[in-house]
């Protein structure tokens, strides 16, 4: 309700204020940070963010990002103010626009898309096709049995218009005494059979996203060392609803560190046009 009203949501707010201190990152993080050069996972006011697009894109720009891709939610997801395809096409629009003024930092096109129950995406193929970066991400029927969930990502996986794979597990961290209301409540993951669904990452050129929220942290370790031996790509993202939320990043290059991720591996270390050229493929 507060996203429809154009409110920062309560939950926001207060993870804002829990994490508004980063802890210094080590030297060997600090320096895989350093080869990131931009960010595909954020929200905007359009959606379930609490900033407008200009807002996020000047706090990108002020963390030394080339290019930021901007992520707001399907149309199936009302909660979060998710956005038809008439929206979206307004969207593009004020994307444009931007990009004139902002210029040489780059401004992408892109949607977070909800993946249906059958793995199809949540909009039209059409408009799809003209987005520079679409993450798909599970948002509903978490607690699906394993087999169901393992066919829904690998569906969503191997479209044709899907780059990343965000937020694989869905699980979310914080503790209960820090959370308000039933949906940010701790969950735990889904189920689903990880091994294939990296396999089909690899074999569809689609990234697994290292959520950098604090109450995610998702994929786990364990499965972020699998996804590393399976040989996946990556994309190491925020999912920030805020401006300051841009500076996570850190918490998913800790974990890339730790679980032995390449750099070379991580598809936000090249260049804008390397980026589109890749998810054109």
């Amino acid at each position: 309700m507060q996203a429809h009203a154009g409110e920062v949501p309560e939950y926001l707010a207060r993870l804002e204020e829990t994490h508004a201190e980063l802890v210094p990152l080590a030297d060997d993080v600090a320096e895989f940070r350093a080869t990131l050069r931009g960010d595909l996972h954020t929200h905007s006011d359009w959606s379930d963010g609490g900033s407008p697009i200009r807002e996020m894109a000047e706090a990108a720009i002020g963390l030394g990002h080339e290019y930021m891709a901007l992520t707001d939610h399907s149309p199936r997801l009302t909660v979060a103010n998710g956005l038809t395809a008439e929206r979206l096409e307004r969207q593009l629009d004020v994307v444009a626009e931007l990009n004139e003024e902002l210029r040489p930092f780059r401004l992408l096109t892109g949607i977070e898309c909800d993946i249906h129950l059958d793995g199809t995406l949540d909009q039209t193929d059409e408009l799809l096709g003209r987005l520079d970066v679409v993450v798909a991400s599970v948002h509903s029927d978490l607690r699906a049995e394993s087999a169901a969930m393992t066919e829904r990502m690998l569906a969503a996986v191997a479209n044709p218009h899907t780059d990343v794979l965000g937020h694989c597990t869905g699980r979310l961290l914080v503790p209960r005494e820090q959370r308000e209301g039933r949906r940010q409540r701790p969950r735990p993951e889904s189920a689903f059979d990880a091994e294939a669904v990296f396999s089909a990452c690899v074999e569809h050129g689609t990234a697994v996203e290292i959520n950098s929220r604090p109450e995610r942290l998702d994929p786990p370790l364990r499965l972020l060392a699998l996804a590393v031996e399976l040989g996946c790509s990556f994309a190491i993202d925020t999912d920030a609803h805020a401006p300051g939320q841009l500076d996570w990043q850190g918490n998913g290059c800790e974990r890339a560190v730790e679980t032995g991720v390449d750099p070379d591996r991580v598809v936000n270390t090249w260049s804008a046009d390397e980026l589109l050229e890749w998810t054109a493929g």
